[in-house]
C-alpha cells in the first residue's frame, strides 16, 4: 500500500510542477511579447518623429523655393519692360 501511495504522491507532484511550468512558460512568453512590442513602438515612435522633422525641412525648403521664384519672376519682369522701352 505504501509504494501505491508513493506513486501517487510522486505523480501528483510531478503533474503540478509540470503544470507550473507551462504557465510559467507562458507568462514569461507573454511578457517577453509585451516587452517587444514595447521596443517596436518606440522603434516607430522615433521613425515618426524623424519623419515629423524631415517634413519640416522639406516644407522650410519649399517655402524658400518659391520665394526665390517669387523673386526672379519679379526681375525677369523688370528686364522684359527695360527690353521692351529698348526696342
Amino acid at each position: 500500500m505504501t509504494q501505491s501511495a508513493d506513486t501517487f504522491l510522486l505523480l501528483t507532484i510531478l503533474t503540478l510542477v509540470t503544470i507550473l511550468l507551462v504557465f510559467g512558460m507562458k507568462y514569461f512568453s507573454a511578457a517577453r511579447q509585451a516587452q517587444q512590442r514595447l521596443a517596436h513602438e518606440g522603434a516607430y515612435q522615433e521613425l515618426a518623429d524623424k519623419a515629423a522633422v524631415a517634413q519640416t525641412a522639406g516644407a522650410a525648403a519649399l517655402a524658400k523655393l518659391e520665394s526665390d521664384i517669387a523673386e526672379m519672376k519679379t526681375k525677369v519682369a523688370g528686364i522684359e519692360k527695360v527690353l521692351r522701352e529698348v526696342e
